[in-house]
Formats: structure tokens, sequence, C-alpha cells
């Protein structure tokens, strides 16, 4: 495929109606990070005043795949305990997965169970601020919801070529459309200003050897992935679980002990990761039955 036709499908993207828009109140927020005088407190009080915003902020800082021991309930304790990348990049995914749960619970699962494999590899390498590679992993897919609700042809001719032909959704679209979901979503990652810790796991987790800034992130949400869609945990849109690359299994140097404590610690944080998912799902489904109603 051309770099002309490339270029059309990063200009599609910017110009869509259909996928969220980076939230205002990510700018202002952004501005009041700059400034060395603003207090957490009153960055709480800007995301309090979208009361849902808040809501499903503090629902997903409490959900299993970030483990804190003690239940947040202040905004401006998140933002301490998070940090601001990670607040902003959760307040993104608030807008992002309000779709996903609409359209793709399997995947929104799918996208949780990363995120839990994420932060508890992320522990175990004692990488600072675990809870941004976390929210790396629940983002990393945020490509196939453009590629769904953008691309919707290509999206059903990409699922055709799976179909036919057994191979993995990465390749089947690289062969419709000559781009890749995980590079949608570095495009989107990037032009939302989001910070390059997570760009290039989004970017990346397919191929974690192309990483420059950060390799390390990025092989943690490549084997993240794979390990998650060989627990069977979700569904990511095939059936196929992708091979680790070398590079990142160097990067984690794990053993077979190492591993197995990994993987019991994952099953038991995926049973309150689930309990999550199926509270979303019932909010969605008590919030259309309000609307009808109404």
């Amino acid at each position: 495929m051309s770099d002309d036709r490339r270029q059309q499908f990063k200009a599609a993207l910017r110009e869509t109606k259909n996928l969220p828009t980076l939230p205002g109140i990510v700018t202002k927020l952004t501005k009041m990070a700059d400034d060395p005088d603003t207090t957490t407190e009153q960055m709480g009080k800007v995301i309090s005043k979208d009361h849902i915003l808040a809501a499903k902020l503090l629902k997903l800082v409490n959900s299993a795949f970030y483990g804190f021991p003690q239940r947040i309930s202040s905004l401006s304790s998140a933002i301490i305990l998070l940090g601001f990348n990670v607040v902003k990049s959760l307040i993104i995914s608030a807008s992002i997965f309000e779709v996903m749960e609409d359209q793709d619970v399997e995947l929104w699962e799918h996208s949780l169970g990363c995120a839990v494999v994420s932060g508890v590899i992320a522990r175990r390498l004692e990488i600072s601020e675990p809870e941004e590679i976390s929210t790396a992993g629940l983002i990393h897919d945020l490509g196939k919801v453009a590629i769904k609700m953008e691309f919707s042809e290509e999206y059903r001719a990409v699922n055709r070529l799976m179909a036919e032909r057994g191979i993995a959704m990465r390749e089947a679209e690289m062969e419709i459309m000559g781009i890749n979901h995980a590079e949608v979503g570095g495009w989107l990652a990037k032009n939302w200003n989001l910070p390059v810790r997570l760009v290039e796991p989004i970017s990346c987790h397919h191929t974690p050897e192309q990483a420059v800034n950060e390799p390390v992130s990025s092989a943690v949400v490549h084997f993240a992935d794979i390990l998650i869609r060989g627990m069977g945990y979700g569904h990511a849109g095939d059936n196929k679980v992708p091979m680790l690359h070398k590079k990142a299994w160097d990067l984690l140097s794990f053993g077979p002990a190492d591993l197995d404590e990994i993987i019991d610690e994952v099953e038991e944080k995926l049973w309150d990761v689930k309990g999550f998912s199926l509270e979303i799902t019932a909010d969605a489904a008590q919030d259309d039955s309000e609307e009808q109603e109404a």
C-alpha cells in the first residue's frame, strides 16, 4: 500500500466524528498540570464537575487491576496515588470504553485482563509507576475500536478474510488496509498527546522490538496481551495467540517459577475484574432502561 493511502487513513482518523473526541477537560487539566502552583484538590474539583466521568474514574481506580489495598474515595487521592498522566489516560479510557462497552464487551474484558497482567508484571519488575503500565495494557487495543467504527467496510472485509483463511487479525488488517490496529492506536494516542510511555506500548504491542524509548513497557504489554489470550479471558477479535518476541522475553528475564507465580496472581485478580466487568455491563443496561422509561 502506498504512503498516500496510509496518509488517507490518518486524515480520516483525525476528522472522524464517530470516535470519542479528546474530552475538553483533559486540555484544561493539562494546562493546570503545567502550573506549579496547581494543587491536586483543584484538579479534583475540575474533574468532579463531570459527575459521570468522576464516577467512572473512581470505579476504574478502585478496580482489581490497580490493586490498591485501601479504597480510594476522592479524586485528589486518585491523582496523588496514580499521577497526572495515569489520571489523564483514564479519563480518555472512560470515553473510549463508553463506546466499547456498547459494541464489544468481550474486547473490553480482554483489555481489562491485559491491564491486570501488565500491572502484575510491572510490579514484579519493580517498574516505577506500574499503574501507568496497567493503563497502557487497558488501552492497547483502542485501534480496533477505531477501525470498527471509522472503517466499517474494511473491518467487515478483515473479518471475512480471517474466517476464510484462518489468519490473525493483524495479518488480515495488513492485507486489506496496509495498516494494523496497533499502528492506528498509536496514531490516536499520539494525536491525543498521551505520554510516550503509553504511546509506544500501544503502537508496539505486537512489535516490541521496534520500541525506541519504552522497550521494557512495550515488552510488558506485548507479553501481557499474549498471556491473557492464552488464558482465554475475554476475546481480542481472533483466536490466534501471537508469538512471543525473543527481544521482549530477554528484557523480561522470566523463568518457569516466575511464570507460575505470575499466572497464580493473575488468576486471583481476574475473579475481581470479572465482577467489575459484569458490573459495568449491568450499569450500561440500567442506563438504557432508564433512558427508555424517560
